[in-house]
């Protein structure tokens, strides 16, 4: 293809701004490079825009700009026609993008909140119906307490917040997880929340909070074994719907695509039951960094793929 095909179909333009990105974070570190500073490389950025304001204020503008251009540019790739119903996404890495940047581990999930409202904002843009994001797993009880009391104020926080930007965007909050495990005044903001934004009818918000998956599968298997104790089923009777109709997910469509931040390629305890027939998506991009355009990368590699639930190419042309 010569040069000017490449730049009539944007081809070109999508290649060089698809690979600039990638320099800028350099460009964060140059001041230490140009005044001879041994060991830059360890400094933090915390540091870095101490001494150099004015030079991380415009790399942090050109980021901004760079991102929203490689993001229109994805957009046009994507065929409206053929999104998925349901994206579920795994928000993995805020502790590791904290350590890289000298910080605790709270700074990285302070910034990954961002990255909520980003993706939110996309796929609400896009027309997705549902958007399940797993925030607080129940083996998240586990970590240190002065983190988990730390992420339990940036949640109350949070909901606080956000309840009228759902509202001023049409967006339905829902949670499902073992919530009693949750602190009483995050849970007041939840049922607050979830009250406010009740009538919305567009994108529907479910956050994955104190929840697991192993969780789910042990609470619907109690609901049904007291349903057949009490003869109200018979075991005969029970099918895929019944279990179903038992899920804390009961009112959602399976996700059609997962998608995991960080580079770990496993889905830890979440939705094990419902992501059966879900595309799986793994990026190396930690959480507090993935943005519109990420998303619109997952969409674009979902959209190449072909979905034949156990049936054969040629069946599903067939259809």
């Amino acid at each position: 293809m010569r040069i000017g095909e490449l730049v009539n179909s944007g081809s070109l333009f999508f290649f060089v701004i698809s690979w600039f990105k990638f320099l800028i974070p350099y460009f964060l570190w140059l001041p230490f490079k140009i005044i001879g500073k041994k060991n830059y490389g360890n400094v933090s950025l915390a540091t870095i825009s101490a001494k150099f304001p004015y030079f991380c204020g415009l790399v942090a503008l050109a980021r901004a700009a760079l991102y929203f251009l490689i993001a229109m540019s994805l957009l046009e790739k994507i065929n409206k026609q053929r999104l998925p119903k349901h994206i579920a996404i795994i928000m993995d890495g805020n502790g590791r993008w904290a350590q890289e940047q000298g910080e605790d581990r709270l700074f990285g999930h302070l910034n990954g909140v961002e990255s909520v409202r980003d993706i939110v904002e996309g796929a609400a843009e896009l027309g997705i119906g549902y958007l399940t994001l797993y925030a607080f797993s129940t083996e998240n009880w586990d970590r240190p307490e002065d983190e988990v009391s730390g992420l339990m104020e940036i949640l109350v926080d949070t909901i606080r917040k956000e309840v009228p930007t759902l509202n001023k965007n049409n967006i339905r909050l829902h949670v499902i997880g073992d919530t009693e495990m949750l602190p009483q005044n995050a849970r007041k903001e939840l049922e607050e929340a979830l009250a406010e934004t009740s009538n919305n009818t567009g994108l529907n918000l479910i956050m994955a909070l104190s929840y697991s998956s192993r969780w789910e599968l042990l609470a619907a298997v109690k609901k049904i074994a007291l349903a057949v104790q009490q003869q109200q089923l018979h075991p005969e009777a029970i099918t895929d719907e019944t279990i179903r109709q038992n899920l804390a997910t009961s009112n959602f469509p399976d996700p059609e695509l997962m998608i995991r931040t960080s580079g770990e390629f496993r889905i830890s305890n979440f939705l094990l039951y419902q992501l059966a027939y879900a595309e799986l998506y793994f990026t190396n991009t930690l959480w507090p960094d993935f943005r519109k355009e990420n998303l619109h990368e997952a969409i674009i590699d979902f959209q190449q793929r072909e979905r034949r639930f156990g049936k054969t190419g040629a069946q599903i042309k067939q259809q």
